[in-house]
């Protein structure tokens, strides 16, 4: 009789150990919460080509943007844990949105299991070329002289570009309207339209058009220059010493994902990662590839999250 009893959970267990032994047997989903064009979007399309020879699934990008990503997070946090969902979040969503919003949908602890960091980047500090500004000095005077005149673009409320320009708001002691918008590609549509004046926003998307001269790059968020652009000085050796402002991308999946399936997405992520060319290839847009371990990928958005909690409240920038 104990058999019998017993004999029903084995099978279960047995199968369950079976179904994720042939994962991934169909096609997976990984959203992207925000909008097209953007960085965070292009970075997972180039990413998910390889991850799908891996795999020897396709992995299909879902743009899901809308509220400084919360929608698309949200989105990925209700989905079944069964491997079949991904989700390419950054520091805005995971970082960032818990000190700005009172209420989410989402915990960035609870609700996901981080898998890897992607990827870390600066941003650039971008004007519109009728803009009389070259430098960070520059700006800085002008906007002294016209205070609340001017005004920046972001990918929305909350996001890394907000707060980029948020702390430099702060350091700088100057006044610049905010104008969100749902997305980085949005976002810089406006400024090559000549619709606002600035814009921080990542290497990837933006370096095109500032070496087509659509849009001119004025300095680099981080604490070092960019590789691929190594004539724009940083924000912080232009004016504004410990300026720093960068910002990740990385792989979650919703919680309760056996671990067996996200140890071989990491594995195979971490693998890509580590490749010369994807390396040399994200190196040529301003990205360093990183690729580490759950435990490491958790620090580090605790980190930034303790960063970006102080610099929010110290700017009072809310959301809600």
């Amino acid at each position: 009789m104990r058999w019998s009893v017993a004999a029903p959970w084995c099978a279960i267990l047995f199968c369950a150990g079976a179904a994720e032994a042939q994962y991934p047997g169909k096609s997976i989903r990984l959203i992207v919460p925000l909008a097209p064009g953007g960085g965070n979007d292009i970075l997972s399309r180039g990413l998910s080509k390889h991850l799908s020879e891996s795999l020897g699934q396709s992995v299909v990008i879902d743009n899901r943007p809308g509220a400084s990503g919360i929608i698309g997070t949200e989105t990925a946090a209700r989905a079944a844990p069964d491997g079949y969902t991904l989700l390419m979040a950054g520091s805005g969503q995971m970082s960032i949105n818990p000190s700005l919003y009172r209420k989410l949908p989402y915990d960035p602890f609870r609700d996901f299991v981080p898998i890897t960091l992607v990827a870390s980047f600066p941003s650039l500090l971008t004007v519109h070329p009728s803009l009389p500004v070259k430098n960070v000095k520059d700006l800085m005077a002008l906007a002294m002289a016209r205070p609340g005149q001017l005004n920046y673009a972001s990918s929305g409320n909350g996001s890394g570009s907000h707060l980029a320009m948020e702390l430099f708001k702060v350091m700088a002691g100057v006044s610049i309207v905010h104008i969100p918008f749902k997305g980085a590609g949005p976002a810089l549509s406006e400024l090559i339209a000549g619709h606002v004046s600035l814009l921080f926003n990542n290497p990837l998307s933006s370096m095109p058009y500032a070496q087509s001269g659509r849009i001119r790059a004025v300095a680099v968020t981080g604490a070092k220059r960019l590789k691929a652009m190594p004539e724009i000085p940083t924000v912080g050796e232009s004016g504004l010493p410990g300026f720093d402002a960068s910002v990740w991308l990385g792989l979650f999946a919703p919680a309760g994902v056996p671990v067996e399936i996200t140890a071989r997405i990491q594995s195979d992520v971490v693998k890509i990662l580590s490749r010369a060319d994807v390396q040399e290839n994200f190196a040529r847009q301003g990205i360093d590839a990183i690729g580490n371990t759950p435990e490491q990928f958790i620090a580090r958005i605790r980190a930034d999250a303790a960063k970006w909690g102080g610099i929010i409240k110290a700017s009072g920038a809310r959301v809600d």
